[in-house]
């Protein structure tokens, strides 16, 4: 009998235990970390309207000429992008042709090499409407510093052929 009463005890304070354990081991902590609160934009993103395709083809124009462009040879480009089935290539097409014309304004590469700075930073508001953040400005700047073939040709040629710049 006595060694009943022992196993049921042992069992009795096994069953105790565990109980113990599991509601004790099962607290959830709650930590409170105490951070300003900041809202993450990613640039270029809260840019909504897309560009018409008259828009885009005289906006492009007046970024590389500095001039307008004329009404006829406005209607003329007008007509071959509408009727040209992929819109991206003729985009593509279309910058290429601008930036092969002789009478393009393009800042020569030993301005892009001295001024890197002036230059990224220009170069963002001219195509973009807007200032470079810190990791875009780096980033640029560690492409074209190691890499002696990264033209300005090259540099506009990128920015006009980006997602971001047809939208405002």
């Amino acid at each position: 009998m006595n060694t009943r009463f022992i196993r049921a005890g042992r069992y009795a304070s096994i069953a105790l235990l565990s109980l113990v354990l599991i509601f004790t081991a099962c607290r959830k902590k709650e930590y409170t970390y105490e951070v300003n609160g900041e809202e993450v934009v990613k640039d270029g993103v809260t840019k909504t309207n897309l560009k018409t395709d008259v828009e885009f083809i005289s906006i492009a124009y007046s970024d590389l000429f500095g001039t307008t462009i004329t009404n006829d040879k406005l209607v003329k480009l007008n007509i071959e992008y509408d009727a040209f089935g992929d819109k991206k290539l003729i985009e593509d097409l279309i910058v290429r042709n601008f930036l092969n014309d002789p009478a393009v304004q393009l800042p020569t590469k030993s301005y892009m090499d001295a001024n890197l700075d002036a230059f990224i930073s220009d170069t963002y508001k001219k195509f973009f409407n807007r200032l470079p953040n810190e990791m875009e400005a780096w980033n640029l700047k560690k492409i074209i510093s190691a890499d002696n073939t990264i033209t300005p040709e090259l540099v506009y040629y990128s920015f006009m052929t980006s997602n971001e710049y047809r939208y405002y």
